[in-house]
C-alpha cells in the first residue's frame, strides 16, 4: 500500500511540473515577437544607426567565408564588419585576408597571435574588436552563422522602436540526421524548463537572455556594464552578457525570426555532446553537488514518466500518462518553431540518458584535468571559478 501511495505521489509531481511548464510556455511564447513577419519590416522613415558586427573566429575555415559573405550582403546602409582571427592554425586568417583584399571595404580583419593570461580566447577577441568598433550598436555573432540580407535592418528597426538596449534574435537551428535532431530537441525541452524568454522584457523579472549567434547591444550600455573585461574568464559569455545587462536595469528583448539567421550549432550527436560537455559544468558553477542534484532532478523529470507508466500499478499509471501527454505537447510546440518533428518524443529517454552522461563527464573531465580545454586552450578550474559572474 505504501508503495502504491509513493507511485501516486511521484506521478502527481511529474504531471504537475510538466503541465505547469507547458501551460506557462503556451501562454508566454506567443508574446515573443517574430520580426520576420510583415509588420516588422523596416519603414522608409526608420533610422539606420551605425552597427559594428563583431565576428570572433578560431579555426573556422569551413564556415567563415559563408558567414562573412552573408554579412557583407546585408541590406543595410550603415555597418562595418570586424572579424578577429583568434590564433587560428588553419586557413581562417588567409580566407579573411583574401576577402578583405578583394575590395570589401566594410571588412576589417584583426589577427591575434597570443592570448593574455586571465582571458578566454573568444571573449578576448570580442573585447579587442569592440575597442576598434565605430558603431552606435555592437552586434556580437559567431563565425558559423548565416544572415539573410534583411536580418539586420529588421532587428535594428525593432530594437529602435521597442527602445531596447540589448536584442537577442533566436537563430534557426540547422540539423541533419536523427541523432543531431534528437539531442537538439532535448536541449530545447531544457530551455522550456530553464528559461522564460517571454519574461525577459519585464524589468521586474530576473529572467535574462543572451545568444552567441546574435547579441545586439547599444555601445554605451556595453561600456556601462564594464565591457567584456567583466566577462574575461566566463565560459558562458553570451548568457552572462545578458545577465549583466539585465541586472544593470537596461531594456532587454528577445525575438524570433524564422530563418533570418541560421546556424548549425553542432555536427552529429557527438558534436552536440562535445559542445555541451565543455559548457555543462560551467552552467552548474563548477560545483559537484549541483551536478549530482541536477542529474537526479533531470533523471526524475525526464525518465520518470516513461518508467512510471510501466511500473506503476493500475490507476497509479494515470499521472504518468498525463506527464507524458504534456511532454508530447511540448514536442508538438517545438515542431512549430524548429525542424524537429513531434515524433522525436519517442527518443526522449535516449537523449535524457545522454545528457546525464554529458553532465557527469563534464564534471569528471574538469576535475581530472584541473580545468577545461576549449579549441586547444587550457583554462584552469581555479581561474574559471574566480572569473565567474
Amino acid at each position: 500500500m505504501a508503495l502504491n501511495y509513493l507511485y501516486w505521489f511521484a506521478g502527481a509531481i511529474l504531471a504537475l511540473v510538466w503541465w505547469s511548464r507547458l501551460v506557462e510556455a503556451a501562454l508566454g511564447i506567443p508574446q515573443v515577437p517574430d520580426i520576420s513577419r510583415p509588420e516588422w519590416a523596416p519603414g522608409t522613415g526608420d533610422p539606420e544607426p551605425r552597427v559594428s558586427i563583431i565576428v570572433p573566429a578560431r579555426n573556422e575555415e569551413g564556415d567563415i567565408k559563408h558567414c562573412i559573405e552573408s554579412l557583407l550582403a546585408l541590406d543595410y546602409a550603415n555597418f562595418e564588419v570586424i572579424a578577429i582571427d583568434d590564433r587560428s592554425t588553419d586557413k581562417t586568417g588567409e580566407i579573411l585576408d583574401a576577402i578583405a583584399a578583394n575590395g570589401s571595404a566594410r571588412l576589417k580583419v584583426i589577427h591575434v597571435g597570443q592570448l593574455p593570461s586571465d582571458w578566454m580566447g573568444k571573449v578576448h577577441a570580442m573585447w579587442l574588436a569592440a575597442k576598434e568598433a565605430t558603431g552606435e550598436w555592437l552586434l556580437f555573432t559567431d563565425a558559423d552563422v548565416i544572415f539573410k540580407p534583411e536580418s539586420l535592418c529588421r532587428a535594428v528597426a525593432y530594437a529602435e522602436r521597442a527602445g531596447a538596449d540589448h536584442l537577442v534574435l533566436f537563430p534557426r537551428m540547422i540539423m541533419k540526421g536523427v541523432g543531431e535532431r534528437m539531442m537538439i530537441a532535448f536541449f530545447q525541452t531544457l530551455f522550456v524548463f530553464g528559461h522564460r524568454p517571454w519574461k525577459v522584457a519585464d524589468p521586474n523579472s530576473k529572467d535574462h537572455m543572451g545568444v552567441g549567434a546574435f547579441n545586439l547591444v547599444r555601445r554605451n550600455v556595453y561600456e556601462a556594464i564594464g565591457t567584456y573585461q567583466a566577462l574575461r574568464l566566463e565560459v558562458l559569455d553570451d548568457m552572462k552578457l545578458g545577465k549583466l545587462i539585465k541586472n544593470a536595469g537596461h531594456a532587454q528583448r528577445n525575438v524570433y525570426g524564422k530563418d533570418l539567421i541560421s546556424v548549425r550549432w553542432a555536427k552529429g550527436p557527438f558534436g552536440v555532446i562535445r559542445n555541451l560537455t565543455k559548457n555543462s559544468f560551467a552552467i552548474l558553477s563548477f560545483q559537484w553537488a549541483r551536478v549530482l542534484l541536477s542529474c537526479f532532478v533531470l533523471a526524475f523529470l525526464n525518465l520518470g514518466p516513461f518508467t512510471g507508466i510501466w511500473l506503476a500499478p493500475g490507476w497509479a499509471k494515470v499521472p504518468y500518462a498525463l506527464a507524458l501527454l504534456a511532454m508530447i505537447c511540448v514536442y508538438i510546440g517545438m515542431s512549430w518553431h524548429s525542424d524537429v518533428p513531434a515524433y522525436y518524443f519517442v527518443l526522449h529517454p535516449i537523449s535524457s540518458a545522454l545528457f546525464l552522461y554529458i553532465m557527469l563527464s563534464s564534471m569528471i573531465l574538469a576535475f581530472g584535468r584541473g580545468g577545461i580545454i576549449w579549441r586547444g586552450t587550457f583554462y584552469s578550474l581555479d581561474d574559471l571559478r574566480k572569473g565567474m559572474v
